[in-house]
């Protein structure tokens, strides 16, 4: 089990505010470091075959300006495609989604290494924020970030074995390490401590199903 949790620590994560239009947005960043050279990743992040084998299948029209659909998850429109180095789409999900975008940014970095940048940029009700903070979108990033780890290794998943895996212990350990990991984030941004202290016990208890306070 330790060395999946740890794989948690092989990411690091900012959280922020940015203007969005009139609104102001919440931000996510995670950047990690792939074992594979960024023309590998970048076809790992943009071929809806290979997206199916380490995320959810998806389907749609792959070019700028046509929409996609994760099953079961959010669409939107792909609002830019430069490769081998940038994909920005818009990130919408349930009847009265807002403003959110995601944007993932690749740079090589030495011989057969990518740098992956992911930023989720996204207008939150106050009372969502206020509960949860930017852990409840920021886990959901890490475990995909672990899939696509997987995937570039040489491993894929379903999405069958993907929704039993997150109940297991193993899961619920990967997900609270990455809670915690998000809480030490949102303090670093200036977050109040109690808040951040709060926030962080009641979106580890969402996703583990743990008591909050556990």
């Amino acid at each position: 089990m330790t060395g999946i949790v740890d794989e948690i620590d092989k990411v690091h994560r900012e959280v922020g505010t940015r203007q969005a239009g009139a609104q102001e947005a919440g931000t996510v960043l995670l950047r990690r470091i792939y074992e594979a050279p960024a023309a590998d990743v970048w076809d790992a992040v943009t071929s809806p075959e290979r997206i199916g084998r380490w995320f959810l299948p998806v389907s749609g029209e792959f070019v700028v300006g046509g929409h996609y659909q994760l099953e079961g998850n959010a669409g939107g429109e792909i609002l830019e495609c430069v490769p081998p180095g940038r994909l920005r789409v818009s990130w919408l999900f349930g009847p009265e989604p807002g403003f959110s975008e995601v944007e993932v940014r690749l740079v090589p970095e030495g011989d057969g290494r990518t740098v992956l940048e992911l930023e989720h940029v996204a207008v939150v009700p106050e009372e969502f924020r206020a509960q949860f903070g930017p852990g409840a979108v920021g886990i959901g990033w890490d475990l995909t970030l672990l899939g696509l780890a997987t995937h570039l290794a040489g491993g894929d998943i379903t999405p069958e074995e993907a929704a039993a895996w997150q109940s297991t212990p193993e899961a619920k350990a990967v997900m609270a390490r990455s809670g915690r990991e998000w809480g030490a984030a949102y303090a670093a941004s200036g977050a109040d401590p109690e808040v951040v202290a709060a926030t962080t016990a009641a979106t580890i208890a969402a996703y583990t199903g743990a008591q909050s306070g556990e």
